[in-house]
């Protein structure tokens, strides 16, 4: 089913045309490039989206995808607008729109690696190349649901898209995420730990929020998995092959614990 398009733009040939002329390519992969001038330099690397890939079919992160999709349903309507920011591989957002099936969902992401799996992710979402940290290529109150999984924040525009009675999701970890990993691998990023009193403080002027569920439990791993685990963290671009094989061996199980809270905006 293919995504419509805000009437500001207009699909031609392989190309978005918006009046005041610009255009903005479709790529053979099928997510549209949107960014001009400057190209941001985060997001994953073809080798952290491949890994990201690899362990999300796994399912080993099945309950966070769970807990997203139980959150967004609770307030979602059947006709509802999905935007995932950060979106990597679209692992979450096709989550949440398989529990809705009359909604369509969008992904933002910096990574044309990860947004080639993005856009084949679920038939009814889109995938865009965005730098999160500008104001977002969408109208303000079209969506119902803005997610915002192990992603950056931008909470001027998290609160401009939502409808006032939408709901943006945000999940991080805890402390205690891949405990067992960091502590085999000291060179991976640790969890910062303020991260919950900045975020709070980042999102309280605009945001409240109205239910959070901890999603915590133990899970098996083979040494590929590990390795793919570590391999599509922000860690990725701080560790060699050399940090990873002078850590020894790596833990067949890990402990993921994440916060996922549902925010109304004020």
């Amino acid at each position: 089913m293919p995504m419509s398009f805000p009437p500001a733009l207009r699909l031609s040939l392989d190309l978005l045309r918006c009046p005041a002329g610009h255009s903005f390519d479709i790529a053979r992969h099928g997510y549209v490039g949107l960014l001009t001038g400057t190209r941001a330099i985060s997001g994953d690397d073809a080798a952290m989206a491949q890994a990201r890939e690899r362990f999300l079919s796994t399912d080993t992160y099945a309950p966070i995808r769970k807990a997203v999709a139980r959150l967004a349903t609770d307030s979602a309507p059947e006709q509802a607008t999905v935007v995932d920011v950060g979106c990597g591989t679209g692992y979450y957002l096709a989550g949440v729109l398989d529990q809705v099936p009359g909604a369509r969902g969008l992904g933002l992401d910096t990574s044309v690696r990860a947004l080639r799996s993005a856009a084949r992710a679920h038939e009814r979402a889109a995938a865009a190349a965005w730098d999160i940290f500008r104001p977002f290529p969408l109208a303000s109150g079209v969506a119902e649901v803005v997610l915002d999984v192990f992603a950056p924040r931008n909470p001027v525009e998290f609160h401009r898209v939502p409808r006032p009675t939408g709901r943006l999701i945000v999940v991080r970890p805890t402390r205690r995420h891949l405990a067992e990993l960091r502590g085999q691998v000291p060179a991976m990023v640790t969890i910062d730990p303020d991260k919950e009193q900045r975020l709070h403080r980042a999102l309280d002027p605009c945001f409240e929020a109205a239910v959070t569920e901890q999603v915590e439990y133990t899970a098996p791993l083979t040494r590929q998995e590990a390795l793919d685990l570590v391999g599509m963290t922000p860690s990725a671009r701080h560790l060699s092959h050399t940090d990873l094989n002078d850590a020894g061996p790596l833990p067949d199980h890990v402990t993921v614990s994440v916060l996922a809270t549902a925010y109304r905006p004020r």
